[in-house]
């Protein structure tokens, strides 16, 4: 990788992070939460989800979020959903600018968090994107359990990557592989990746998504920025989880990847100590220790 290259951070914390926490926020202090991604610099943040309250408690005040998201013309914010009921919420809040549509690359792993098999998703996804491209809203794609299923085990990339090719025959925006459960190791990252990117026109940008469930996380986002991926997720504090992934923990903390980039000599335009200050204020929201690395051990500058 080249020196000076630049990447985007797509912020999760608010959403991803927050889903799977026992401590239930207020909608104020998710605003805060945004506040301190927005004060770091973060010009792309996932905020919501519009998923059942009853499944997600967390993203009951989806709409209260929204309308309390400061507007402003240099940050896109993104709401997540997993199905056209979704949509339609998304769409009527107008403070949203981009749809992230969720599609599980194992049928098992579907039916458990959204009802549905594959094929089942890609019809609805087809319709989500379709619905999109006419009301004029961006709809990216994340494919989840990409690098394996806690139910079926490991996940074929030939699934993985037709899947991909019928999302962007359906004209998703960009694409996302995550690791929702914490299982891919570096290489197998950077094979998939790189599988994907000679199969898909340049056109279409890719997007990483790992959580740290066995500590390959930060490792995993260096491999996928090997593979030429030019936006990462990751959440402050290294908070998140899903309710639908048995044992599945947080995403990698926002501060800790930036790190790696500071020491990497890769561009992405976020102020650590800002970071930080969020993961100390979500330590005290939360009630709890954070999983950051970066909080629990400081920046290392070398000496000249």
């Amino acid at each position: 990788m080249s020196e000076g290259r630049q990447i985007t951070i797509m912020e999760v914390s608010p959403r991803d992070g927050l889903q799977n926490e026992t401590q239930l926020l207020s909608t104020e202090q998710k605003l805060s939460l945004i506040d301190y991604a927005l004060t770091a610099g973060c010009k792309r943040i996932e905020v919501v989800s519009f998923v059942h309250p009853k499944k997600v408690p967390q993203m009951a005040d989806a709409e209260a979020v929204c309308a309390g998201l400061p507007q402003r013309g240099d940050v896109t914010y993104t709401g997540l959903i997993l199905n056209e009921r979704g949509f339609e919420r998304l769409i009527a809040t107008a403070r949203i600018q981009e749809a992230g549509l969720v599609v599980c690359a194992s049928d098992t792993f579907g039916e458990r968090n959204q009802g549905m098999n594959i094929s089942e998703q890609l019809r609805m996804a087809s319709k989500v994107l379709a619905r999109g491209r006419k009301v004029g809203m961006p709809v990216q794609v994340t494919v989840s359990v990409a690098f394996g299923c806690p139910f079926e085990g490991n996940v074929s990339p030939t699934t993985v990557i037709d899947i991909v090719k019928t999302l962007v025959d359906h004209g998703a925006v960009e694409i996302a592989l995550a690791d929702t459960i914490g299982v891919a190791v570096p290489q197998q990252v950077y094979e998939l990746f790189s599988a994907l990117s000679e199969e898909l026109s340049e056109h279409v940008p890719l997007r990483a998504h790992f959580h740290d469930t066995r500590n390959t996380g930060i490792a995993n986002a260096y491999a996928a920025l090997q593979a030429s991926v030019a936006t990462l997720d990751a959440s402050i504090g290294g908070i998140g989880g899903c309710p639908f992934a048995p044992n599945a923990t947080g995403n990698i903390a926002t501060e800790d990847l930036v790190y790696l980039l500071n020491r990497s000599d890769i561009e992405h335009g976020l102020d650590l100590a800002k970071l930080l200050d969020g993961a100390r204020w979500l330590e005290g929201a939360l009630k709890k220790t954070v999983p950051s690395a970066l909080l629990r051990a400081g920046n290392f500058i070398a000496k000249k």
